[in-house]
């Protein structure tokens, strides 16, 4: 198969679909900790999902309004290694996160972490792919059906989620293995 980009597959909150979408291949599983969002989870939510894995992916905790202290206890709580701050990130919060250990991942527009996020169905970000000293992911929209066209792009990672749901905030088994069916036939076909 040829290469393809990494896969976040986010919003994650039931234990099934979280182990379905590692067997899979999900390089990270994206864990909303938003108040008001239909996939937001809680601490022990997050452990108990984790605790059914293999290790093989890596957790990313999403943050919108919480402070750095509240991050960082609900990451040490959890066990997750990389923060993804889904809002424009200031430097501050970015240099106070990165001296924690925490691998940052931010909304682009803001200031950048170590990855960046350009998610077209977030009204507060760029969305025009670039690069930069940082891995580029490509989120907003991205489903088996449009994965060629973001997978054009050449996205260091790919993110995930509203696509992989029978109903908004229901994550769907059925979905998720036919989005990494498409993927794995789209870099097929590329070799």
């Amino acid at each position: 198969m040829a290469s393809r980009p990494a896969i976040k597959v986010c919003g994650v909150n039931d234990a099934a679909f979280a182990a379905e979408a590692e067997r899979l291949g999900a390089d990270y599983l994206g864990f909303i900790f938003a108040e008001g969002s239909p996939r937001r989870v809680t601490v022990p939510d997050v452990v108990q999902m984790r605790a059914g894995l293999t290790g093989r992916t890596r957790g990313v905790g999403v943050f919108t309004t919480a402070t750095v202290p509240e991050i960082l206890r609900t990451m040490r709580a959890c066990g997750l290694e990389i923060v993804q701050l889904h809002r424009r990130a200031t430097a501050a919060d970015v240099a106070a996160l990165r001296r924690e250990g925490l691998e940052v991942w931010t909304l682009a527009g803001g200031a950048a972490g170590d990855a960046v996020l350009f998610d077209s169905s977030h009204g507060d970000g760029e969305t025009q792919l670039r690069r930069g000293a940082f891995k580029a992911v490509l989120a907003g929209g991205v489903s088996a059906a449009n994965l060629s066209a973001f997978l054009a792009q050449r996205p260091d990672v790919l993110d995930v989620s509203g696509s992989l749901e029978s109903a908004r905030g229901v994550k769907s088994i059925a979905r998720v293995r036919q989005f990494f069916a498409a993927l794995e036939d789209r870099c097929r076909a590329n070799d």
